[in-house]
């Protein structure tokens, strides 16, 4: 009996061994696997900040000039990601008869990096109310310098845009990001006034 009652003894700490190594590596594995991803934005509350406490808004290069500017609004109809979330609609208009750009500016507060090499985000166009296939991103470190990159080939279906770090040659400091923005122009952007849905906004590691 003796003999029984160690051996009974061994198994079931042989099956606590076992069941903490699976509970360690289920707590880990999800962790590991998200490691090589940073959610910037994914607008699925329909609030601000974004995801990393970021403030985030449309911009106008003259809030006085009334024939040109870009309206933000979250659009819970057509998104990415969680289906009850939400994407950014921009309705942009530069049209006008003066020197016309605006967009969609995001805080990045400062964020490090230096863990990830792309930038990505889903972009489509609203094929009712007409869109650019091209605009111009920005992104800047504290330095506050602009490091642009011309996105092209939107359509009105969603698709994924990569965008090597490597192509943004103006940042100076990946430990530390400014600001993420979004650019539509009257040299860029044709049609001159239409609508583009932004949604799932990341930093990854590829």
């Amino acid at each position: 009996m003796k003999k029984f009652n160690i051996s009974l003894t061994l198994v079931l700490v042989a099956l606590m061994v076992v069941g903490f190594g699976v509970a360690a590596y289920a707590a880990t594995a999800p962790a590991t696997a998200k490691a090589n991803e940073l959610v910037i934005a994914d607008f699925d509350t329909g609030d601000k900040p974004n995801n990393i406490g970021g403030d985030f808004g449309g911009w106008d290069k003259d809030p006085n000039d009334e024939s040109q500017g870009t309206q933000m609004s979250f659009d819970t109809d057509d998104s990415q990601g969680d289906a009850s979330g939400y994407a950014i609609r921009l309705d942009y208009d530069v049209d006008s008869p003066n020197p016309a750009y605006n967009g969609f500016w995001m805080k990045l507060n400062g964020e490090d990096a230096t863990a990830y090499n792309t930038l990505n985000f889903y972009v489509k166009g609203d094929a009712k109310l007409g869109y650019t296939k091209r605009f111009k991103i920005e992104l800047k470190d504290m330095t506050n310098k602009p490091s642009a990159y011309i996105v092209s080939g939107v359509t009105d279906q969603w698709q994924k845009i990569s965008i090597p770090f490597e192509k943004f040659r103006r940042i100076e400091n990946w430990n530390s990001l400014n600001e993420l923005v979004f650019v539509f122009d009257d040299i860029n952007s044709s049609p001159k006034t239409g609508s583009i849905l932004i949604d799932q906004i990341t930093f990854s590691k590829q």
